[in-house]
């Protein structure tokens, strides 16, 4: 009977630890990865925009409103940017939080006219449009609200307020 006694304990000690290690890897496996960040709408112009469709680009995604004096001064700065990287592959998109649309479309017919030689203005969604998504659970308490996505789709950088000048810097290492 010991020899049977010691055997079956051997069993449910081997049993435990098979099924421990088996339990620790499904939790591991099981662990949830980091979800991409959504972002998609129609444009200004009418166009369909998914962040999702510009991997292999690093993408400045800024949200703004024309009530925000901060955003209304750093847009033109953006927009230079975007100009000066327009042979690499960068991309800046804004997204306007106003309240009204009317509001943001009579900002942005006013800064073609006024900025006519921006030539290259960004991608500019309406958070209220219909079919607009994004992953902020709320609007931010502070804009602008700078976020920065590497060619990898994955955010990369989060300023809220004025993006400081090294921000700039990381944007430029990380384009390919």
């Amino acid at each position: 009977m010991p020899g049977f006694m010691f055997s079956r304990r051997r069993w449910v000690a081997q049993a435990f630890s098979v099924g421990a290690v088996s339990w620790a890897s499904a939790a591991w496996s099981a662990t949830p990865a980091v979800p991409a960040f959504v972002l998609r709408g129609p444009t200004l112009r009418g166009d369909r925009f998914d962040l999702a469709r510009q991997r292999g680009r690093v993408v400045m995604v800024v949200y703004w409103s024309t009530d925000c004096a901060v955003c209304r001064d750093k847009l033109p700065e953006l927009r230079q940017n975007l100009a000066g990287w327009s042979d690499k592959p960068f991309g800046l998109v804004m997204v306007s939080l106003d309240r009204r649309e009317d509001d943001w479309r009579r900002y942005e017919a006013l800064q073609a006219i006024t900025q006519a030689k921006a030539v290259q203005r960004g991608i500019a969604l309406w958070a209220g449009a219909p079919g607009f998504q994004d992953s902020l659970a709320a609007r931010p308490p502070q804009l602008p609200l700078t976020l920065v996505f590497g060619p990898d789709g994955q955010e990369r950088l989060r300023v809220a307020g004025r993006v400081p000048a090294e921000a700039w810097d990381a944007v430029a290492e990380w384009l390919p």
